[in-house]
């Protein structure tokens, strides 16, 4: 599947612009440091004045890191995202939301996609992170359980996780990243902070159609990483049980 850039209408370019702008400035005291040091280096290519062509992600991506982004019509089966996060392939969908839905969407878009998930894949160790992720969820794919382990994991890190900055929680997850209510509501609202501890985070259910109100918060990068061993040893201890 392809892009299709000229199929966008204007109306599209302003609500990306729209979405870009505003989550841009509002994350400047919210967001890690990792993700806004890369959002800045993937400028031009990524910016409010329209919506990104992935052509040129791509080639900043595959420079960086090795990665590149797979366009899908939507939500695809998990064993192949697995498969693709393993080859370093980030999928995304090409359609944007309506301008009604700027504070909150329950289904990713492309705003969510790109600007959530892209940036961070800039930097190397997560990167590493998201691909070993990858083929640890294809050596266990076709296990329910494991792969319910595996999205909660993804969940509260990928999608909703914090990371610590000088003791203090910043916005890692691209669910929060690409979401001004939720990004807001972190800071101004009661919510539980967890510390980050993996067979926690892997028995620990979610719901998808509320925001949340308990994440868990890395100490590292390199936690995130680090935490992957474990979690090979808890799976294949899962699926040997079945």
């Amino acid at each position: 599947m392809n892009q299709h850039f000229d199929q966008y209408s204007p109306r599209d370019h302003q609500t990306w612009g729209t979405l870009f702008t505003r989550q841009t400035l509002n994350l400047q005291d919210k967001a890690c440091r990792h993700y806004l040091d890369c959002l800045e280096t993937l400028t031009p290519d990524l910016q409010a004045r329209q919506i990104p062509r992935f052509t040129g992600l791509d080639q900043r991506l595959k420079e960086a890191t090795g990665w590149s982004i797979e366009v899908v019509p939507g939500l695809i089966p998990v064993g192949e995202f697995f498969d693709l996060l393993s080859r370093r392939r980030f999928c995304s969908s090409t359609w944007i939301r309506s301008p009604k839905q700027l504070d909150y969407l329950e289904e990713p878009d492309m705003f969510h996609d790109i600007y959530g998930h892209v940036p961070l894949l800039m930097h190397s160790e997560y990167a590493r992170f998201m691909e070993r992720f990858g083929q640890i969820g294809k050596a266990f794919a076709g296990h329910p359980e494991a792969e319910s382990q595996l999205e909660r994991l993804y969940w509260f890190t990928i999608e909703f996780g914090l990371i610590l900055e000088d003791g203090a929680p910043k916005i890692l997850g691209a669910g929060i990243l690409s979401s001004y209510g939720e990004s807001v509501q972190i800071f101004n609202s009661p919510i539980e902070v967890r510390p980050f501890h993996i067979d926690e985070v892997l028995s620990h259910s979610f719901r998808k159609d509320v925001m949340q109100t308990t994440y868990y918060a890395l100490e590292s990068i390199d936690q995130l990483a680090d935490s992957l061993d474990r979690v090979e040893q808890r799976l294949a201890l899962v699926c040997a049980a079945v």
